[in-house]
This record gives structure tokens, C-alpha cells and sequence, in this order.
């Protein structure tokens, strides 16, 4: 509506409110004359009114002044009026007001504490008050003295008071895990009743509700009989593995009690210990637990002066007892193709050891988003081989998160060229967790972690090399369920990061980038984390790993496995509407074993193989037949599913 027209409106609404002068309802009346005859009125947005004009009722938005023409009326919702009238003015008419009062109780009473608070608290609130004036930064305190104040002191309590009082157990706002998955790991970390009453929180009707179906003959499985062998035949240190180990997480992201904790629980639940890629500390090696070394872009534990890989470093550590397979890093959910810097401010003399820095610092310590060492898939290839080597043969294997699909299939491709195979890829979802991640890496880049997995898995099977390489996957896995589900969906064992911090202390304070984690755990000050204390934290670490593997194993046997290689896709459900349900193997089909190989793949994977085997050169005289691959499982005793 042009500004006279809304002029004259106005005029005429509040005539027709106020029931002044010339009032009456505005019916049957010419706007047009309206509009003449206010033309210069100032329109003012308050009350929303309805009128009629010509017959027809119309509603707006624009309303009118009062009586006076100068005081505005309330707005809808608006703040109370101590909030909304507050001023700079009305901060110094209340700071005079105190000050005469707490000058006249001083004079006319004897000097006692009781009489000198008001005084302390005047003085304080002048001294608040001048400096939220006098600073630049904040808008709101400097237009609301003292006032505005209570905004941030509400913004920071925020989260803690929400997660304690008001968020549900099953609200999905509770995140990165709600307060039942919280719980569920407290409760199994301290040896605690476990178990719910009544049944079920959950809506079975809601749309992605998953479950498992259960067999009417379940099996018997143990955690013992349920580890996996991670190394195939190029390996001549297979490892066996649990079901559930403890994800990278470096020494200087978590405090050294936190590193402890987790090793030693590793220790006594017989499982391994991911460093992370901030390398192998003395924390890492006090107590004996298996260890995985992840080896990320800044080659820690094994670079020379200048940042490059040292293969005489490495071989030294690979060479150590505790460590059982080597990571390669090459991206991780959270943050992936991002790189990283330490400030040298913030090296200690424990993280140079480390990560193989000189100390004192002369620089920064840089994490570049890319490896020096290789930039092609048949690098990455040679690098695994060479690795393995220096090892002394012990599992090599890499993590990633899924980025663009051809890469993994020109990966797929070079190892089928190079006929070199990695021991484990290591499979990280999006909804992964780290310290610090930029919100557009976290929230906007990588694969989800089914997404990812299902996609490698069939790769793997569609080249016809999957009985090579065990799959690992990491992304939530907090439950025996969830292992299960991503068991079914193609790995074959997993890794949990931020499980494992909710069973040494972690409340999810949501404080892990500010250097000010509240349980110690993950911090670099000291005063924190003695409130971490080792032997407590350990026992818990190992109570939380071996009551979850034990439910899952529980959740194999029920759905009528005697293994957890039995799982297939079909065990699991999942609700796509108030009416239809599907299973895992209908929402992500299984590629048949080796059907790259002969061309009988799905069109969109056939199409993306074709024409990454063409981009690495990959002939046919590199490759065996879909037959000739088959016929060598079944050799083996291995199942062609």
C-alpha cells in the first residue's frame, strides 16, 4: 500500500476506535476522500484492527496513536516493561538513587558488614554499569547497563539447564545423544540396573522407527566367541578384535587422566585403544592396552624436523608390542579434508613427545588437510604396502569419511591393479564426533555413516575383494542394537568415541573446544583433570564395553545367528509410514559378489566403475572373472552372499 494511502487509513481507524469527532465505523465511505484529507498524518504500526470499507471487512496491521498522538501503545509480546523502558538514563537514576541511600545508611548507622553491602553492591553496579557503557562490543549492554547483562548470564546456562530440566529422555533435541542413550551409558559404566519398566518409550509407529527380527530357535553367543580377525593374507600379524573398541581420539583433544582411563579399561576389557591422530604418548603405553596408531597428515610419532614421513620413527613404534594394526588417516566425519593448527603457545612438553615435535616449540604445529607422502590412489596403495613392511607385517588399513564415490572406486581399482589390499578400511559417518570442527564441516560435508558403509561395502563386494578387508565403522554407536544394525548393514566390527567418554564422566557440557570440559576429560587444565580419577574411570570404561558387547551378542543370538558374520540385512526393519515397513536389504540392496567384474551390476554402479577402471587404466589383464573369484570362496570355505 503506498505510504499516503497508509496515512489516510490510519486516520480513519482511529476515529473509528476513539470515538472522537467525526467517529463512526468507517463504512460505505470513499477511501479516496479519507486519504485527501489526512494525506500529511505520520502513520504509526500498533494494534491489529479489523474495519469495513464498502461492504467489505478488511484486517491490517496498522492501527493508531492514542489520544495524545504521542504515546505509543504496547506491542504484542513485548518484554515487561522494567526491560523494555530500561535506559542508560534510567541506569543513572538508579545508580544516584542507590548511592544516596547507601551514603545516608553509612552516615546515620554504626559501620557494620550489614550496612556496608548495600554500599558494595551500589559501588558494583556503577562499576558494571560504566563499563558496559563505555565498551564497544555489545550493543545490548550498552543500551541496557547492568540489565543487559542477564541476556548472556540466560544464554550460557541455557544448554546445562535445559538438558537437566526440561529436555525428554527420548527428545531428539538432546544431541549429539538424547538423555536415554546418556543414561543407558552411565548406568552400564557404574554397574547399574540397566533395565527399563513398563516397556517401550518409543513410538513403534513413528516414521524410522528400526528393529530386529527375532528368531522362534535363538542362538546361544558369547562375547568370546564373537571377536573378528582383522588381517588378511598379506598380514603376518592378524589381530583379533572385539565387536566394540574405543575410537581416535588424541592425546591433547582428551586430558592425560582420559587417555589413561581408556587405556587401562582397554586393558581390562580386552579390546583396543585408538590414539588418534595426535600419535603415541607415554599415556597411551602406562598400562599395556592394545593400541590402533592412527597416523593423520602431520605423520605424528614418525616425522622428520620438517614434517615429512620418517620411516626410521615409525618402524620404531610400529614396532612396539602394544601396538597391534596402523591407521592411515586420510578424512574423519566430523570435519572432513580439513586440516588442523596447534599454536605452539598450547605445546607441552608431553604432546611434543607425542607427536614427535621439537621442544620448545619454534612454530606452530600444522595438521595439513592432504598426506605429503601420496596424491593418488596408487600411492595410497604403495604407502599401505610400505607400511606393512616397516611394521613387521602387522594390519594396515585407512579411515575416511565417504566423499565423492568415483575416488573410492579408483581406490577399489588401484588395489585390485597393484593386487595389494589394506587389512581394514575404517568407514566414519558425518554425524561423527571431534573437539572442534568448523559448523559448515560438521553440519554440511561427508556421508552419513549407513550411506557410507552401505556404499563401501558394495564396492568391495561388486570388485569381488571384500573377503580381503574388514570393514570397521564409526558414527553413534552407543547400543548393543546399534551394533547390530551397522553389522547388518556391512561392517563387521565398531569403533565409539563419545560412548566411551560418557563412561569416564562426560555429561555433554558441550565444553570441549573451550578448554573448560567440567569432568576433566577433555582439557589440558590440570585442576580439571584431577577430578578424572584413573582407577575408578577405568573400571568403568571396561564395564560400559563388556555390557554392550554382551547385549549385542544377546540381540545375534535372538535374531537367530550363531555368529555375528551371520547377520544379514533382512533381520532388520525399518518404518518408512504409519503402514509400511521395510527391511535394511530393500533400502540399501546388496550388490552381488563380484558383478563389476562381468558387468551385471546395477546401472548407476556399473556406470561409475566403467568409467573410473578407464580413468586408472585398469585392464582386464589386472582382473579375475566373476567365476574365477567365486570359485576361489568357495575354495576357501568362504559364504558367496
Amino acid at each position: 500500500m503506498p505510504l499516503p494511502a497508509l496515512r489516510g487509513l490510519q486516520v480513519a481507524l482511529r476515529v473509528a476506535r476513539t470515538g472522537g469527532g467525526n467517529s463512526q465505523l468507517v463504512r460505505n465511505a470513499s477511501p479516496l476522500a479519507i486519504f485527501r484529507e489526512n494525506v500529511d498524518r505520520p502513520p504509526v504500526i500498533l494494534h491489529p484492527v479489523v474495519f469495513s470499507c464498502n461492504g467489505r471487512e478488511l484486517r491490517t496491521t496498522a492501527a493508531v496513536l492514542d489520544d495524545d498522538e504521542k504515546t505509543y501503545g504496547k506491542r504484542h509480546g513485548a518484554l515487561p516493561g522494567v526491560v523494555d523502558d530500561w535506559s542508560r538514563n534510567k541506569f543513572y537514576g538508579v545508580g544516584v538513587v542507590g548511592a544516596v541511600g547507601s551514603i545516608w545508611l553509612l552516615a546515620t548507622s554504626p559501620i557494620t558488614v550489614p550496612t556496608c553491602i548495600p554500599a558494595v553492591v551500589v559501588a558494583s553496579y556503577w562499576a558494571l554499569g560504566l563499563k558496559d557503557i563505555s565498551q564497544r562490543s555489545h550493543s545490548v549492554r550498552r543500551n541496557f547497563p547492568v540489565l543487559g547483562r542477564v541476556r548472556y548470564l540466560l544464554e550460557a546456562v541455557r544448554p546445562n539447564f535445559r538438558q537437566s530440566f526440561i529436555e525428554s529422555d527420548t527428545e531428539k533435541s538432546g544431541v549429539p545423544f538424547d538423555r536415554e542413550h546418556r543414561a543407558l551409558a552411565y548406568q552400564r559404566a557404574k554397574a547399574m540396573i540397566d533395565t527399563v519398566p513398563l516397556g517401550t518409550k518409543r513410538d513403534v509407529y513413528e516414521d524410522g522407527y528400526t528393529y530386529g527380527l527375532h528368531s522362534m530357535f535363538p542362538k546361544h553367543v558369547t562375547p568370546e566367541d564373537a571377536r573378528v580377525t582383522v588381517g588378511n593374507h598379506q598380514c603376518t600379524q592378524p589381530y583379533s578384535a572385539s565387536l566394540l573398541n574405543i575410537s581416535g581420539m588424541s592425546y591433547g583433544a582428551l586430558s592425560e587422566n582420559a587417555i589413561l582411563a581408556l587405556n587401562q579399561g582397554a586393558k581390562l576389557g580386552n579390546f583396543y585403544h585408538n590414539t588418534g591422530e595426535g600419535g603415541i604418548s607415554s599415556f597411551h603405553l602406562e598400562h599395556g592396552g592394545d593400541i590402533v596408531w592412527n597416523i593423520g597428515t602431520g605423520y605424528f610419532a614418525c616425522r622428520n624436523v620438517d614434517g615429512t614421513f620418517s620411516p626410521e620413527m615409525f618402524k620404531e613404534n610400529a614396532a612396539r608390542p602394544q601396538v597391534k594394526m596402523i591407521e592411515i588417516k586420510l578424512s574423519q566425519g566430523a570435519k572432513p579434508s580439513h586440516g588442523g593448527v596447534l599454536p605452539k603457545a598450547k605445546i607441552t612438553p608431553q604432546i611434543a613427545e607425542a607427536r614427535g615435535i621439537p621442544y620448545p616449540p619454534t612454530s606452530d604445529c600444522n595438521s595439513p588437510p592432504n598426506h605429503s607422502e601420496f596424491s593418488t590412489p596408487e600411492g595410497l596403495i604403495d604407502f599401505i604396502s610400505r607400511l606393512r613392511d616397516l611394521s613387521g607385517g602387522k594390519p594396515v588399513g585407512f579411515k575416511l569419511c565417504v566423499g565423492q564415490p568415483e575416488e573410492f572406486m579408483a581406490l577399489v581399482h588401484a588395489m585390485r591393479k597393484r593386487d595389494v589390499y589394506p587389512d581394514f578400511i575404517t568407514i566414519d559417518g558425518a554425524e561423527g564426533g571431534t573437539g572442534a570442527a568448523p559448523p559448515e564441516f560438521s553440519n554440511s560435508i561427508g556421508t552419513p555413516l549407513i550411506e557410507g558403509l552401505t556404499f563401501a561395502n558394495n564396492v568391495l563386494r561388486g570388485a569381488g575383494i571384500r573377503e580381503h578387508i574388514k570393514i570397521i565403522c564409526s558414527g553413534k554407536v552407543l547400543t548393543g542394537f546399534s551394533i547390530v544394525e551397522r553389522l547388518a548393514l556391512g561392517a563387521d566390527l565398531c569403533n565409539s568415541a563419545r560412548a566411551m567418554m560418557y563412561a569416564i564422566g562426560c555429561i555433554q557440557a558441550l565444553k570441549c573446544n573451550t578448554n573448560q570440559c567440567p569432568t576433566g576429560v577433555a582439557t589440558q587444565d590440570r585442576v580439571l583433570m584431577e577430578g578424572l580419577v584413573v582407577e575408578d574411570k577405568s573400571n568403568r570404561v571396561a564395564n560400559y564395553h563388556g555390557r554392550t558387547v554382551k547385549s549385542a551378542c544377546e540381540i545375534i543370538g535372538a535374531l537367530g545367528c550363531a555368529d555375528a558374520s551371520e547377520i544379514r540385512p533382512t533381520r532388520i526393519v525399518k518404518r518408512v509410514s504409519e503402514t509400511e515397513v521395510k527391511s535394511m536389504a530393500e533400502l540399501y540392496p546388496l550388490v552381488e559378489y563380484g558383478a563389476f567384474v562381468d558387468g551385471t551390476a546395477p546401472k548407476i554402479y556399473q556406470a561409475m566403475w566403467d568409467r573410473t577402471e578407464a580413468r586408472t587404466a585398469v585392464g582386464s589383464a589386472h582382473v579375475a572373472t566373476r567365476r574365477e573369484i567365486i570359485e576361489r570362496r568357495k575354495t576357501v570355505g568362504l559364504s558367496v552372499y
